[in-house]
């Protein structure tokens, strides 16, 4: 077997680091590395610029926000295909990240009208009126498996709240965050929102540096690591983590259904989506039927260059991505587990690795006890009843999504008030209405985004009081 795929080696405080293309393993460019005392001046123009943003009308700067996004929006196609050829998406797939993205625009600005605006609340003679004020410069330290949609949930209520940005994008999207910050920056205030490029060190110095929040979406451990760095300067946080998904398979369940959503949501993006759906628990007496549902539906999901047409997957974000998956997938099989389709890694140039389908996933694997963020749908017996489900969705410390499928309803409502998830879905995959909050429970989150309570994250109330005039 041979692979050419390129590797990128730690990244440092200075100099430049290659922006690989996934599915070619070419460096497409050389990216400057944000230095120090060049962070350290970004950071002091923010906390400059942000009060005089911060005091404008909140209608000024959401119409200034509203030309930025149009701005962003315009440059659909080169967005497009810098997605594809920096984390390596199906290009239907970039589009529709785009797109999805600029439909909701409305509905996102009328609920910044709502989180932000004054409210007065009257008691015998006082009245008091809530302010929501600015913190002053956010972090935003955004992930690689949504490019476009991860930094603009952080950056987008963060500038409207009225604070000045520093976004730091992904090593693994460095073009796709310029466009964005270039986007913005060409309509709002000098010094409101501003661009860092580097790794992990230079993420870390970021979240050391003079800023008053920082928002992250990524790992458990990054996350863990940024609240350590951040408790000497009290500085807010709202960290969007990791998943462990279940999703249960009850014995009277649509197995069409549910198998759809098995696979679906273990396989799109490649499996690299925190949501993604990573334990699939099915009724003992439905399992045999159930698996051969899976395999039918798993084949038809091939995989290679997002640019190609009719592919299903694109490569791993990297090698060293593909790497710890695959290292799942055969600790999982050396303890027990049945490989029942996929599992070995092609030949050849990029990053890929095919859909895989993993039986009676042994509990003592790294398959099960580990965050996996790849293309692998891993199934489990379990008895079919409520508690036992609750014991299993629980045995991960995660709390982000989970699913039940069930004609039962009540037996599913049940269910789902006794998960610790932030998001559960019921005969479907998880969805949320519009102004919703996106909640990462027990280990997968600290504060949350979306909707007005996600929005309002980004600010510290106030309370005005003063005598009620009608008193």
């Amino acid at each position: 077997m041979t692979t050419s795929t390129a590797t990128r080696g730690p990244i440092g405080l200075t100099g430049t680091f290659p922006d690989i293309d996934p599915a070619t393993g070419e460096t497409i460019e050389e990216i400057q590395i944000t230095s120090p005392e060049e962070l350290s001046a970004i950071v002091a123009r923010a906390q400059a610029a942000w009060p005089a943003w911060g005091a404008l009308d909140l209608e000024e700067r959401l119409a200034m926000l509203r030309k930025a996004c149009d701005e962003l929006y315009a440059r659909k196609a080169d967005l497009c295909a810098l997605i594809v050829r920096e984390m390596g998406k199906p290009l239907a797939d970039a589009e529709g990240e785009v797109e999805l993205w600029h439909r909701g625009l409305e509905s996102s600005f009328d609920e910044y009208r709502l989180a932000f605006a004054p409210e007065v609340v009257t008691f015998k003679r006082h009245r008091t009126t809530k302010y929501r004020d600015p913190l002053g410069v956010v972090a935003a330290i955004a992930p690689w498996n949504f490019p476009l949609r991860m930094p603009i949930n952080l950056v987008m209520p963060a500038l409207a709240a009225g604070n000045a940005v520093v976004l730091k994008p992904t090593e693994h999207a460095p073009l796709v965050g310029q466009h964005i910050a270039e986007a913005f920056a060409e309509h709002l205030p000098e010094g409101v929102i501003q661009l860092v490029q580097g790794g992990g060190a230079t993420g870390a110095a970021l979240v050391e540096s003079d800023v008053d929040m920082i928002g992250f979406v990524g790992s458990r451990a990054t996350g863990e690591s940024i609240m350590r760095s951040a408790a000497g300067g009290l500085k807010r946080l709202v960290l969007e983590l990791g998943g462990k998904d279940p999703l249960f398979v009850f014995a009277d369940a649509d197995l069409d259904a549910a198998a759809k959503t098995a696979v679906t949501h273990s396989l799109r993006n490649t499996g690299q989506v925190c949501c993604a759906v990573e334990r699939v628990y099915v009724a003992d007496e439905i399992k045999a039927a159930f698996e051969d549902k899976v395999l039918a539906l798993a084949a038809d999901w091939t995989y290679g260059s997002g640019f190609d047409e009719g592919v299903k997957m694109g490569p791993f974000v990297s090698e060293d991505q593909r790497a710890k998956t695959h290292a799942q997938v055969t600790d999982a099989v050396a303890k027990g587990g049945r490989l029942l389709a996929g599992g070995s890694i092609p030949e050849g140039t990029g990053a890929f690795y095919p859909a895989t389908v993993v039986a009676d996933v042994p509990t003592d694997s790294s398959l099960n006890t580990e965050e996996t963020f790849g293309p692998v749908v891993a199934l489990y017996g379990f008895d079919g009843t409520e508690d036992s489900a609750v014991n299993l969705a629980h045995e991960s410390e995660y709390g982000l999504a989970a699913n039940v499928y069930t004609q039962d309803e009540a037996a599913a409502v049940r269910l789902a008030k006794r998960l610790r998830f932030g998001q559960i879905g019921v005969n479907r995959y998880i969805s949320s209405a519009p102004g919703s909050p996106w909640v990462g429970a027990r280990q997968s989150g600290f504060g949350f985004l979306g909707g007005i309570e996600g929005h309002r994250q980004f600010t510290t109330p106030k309370s005005v009081t003063d005598t009620n005039p009608d008193a």
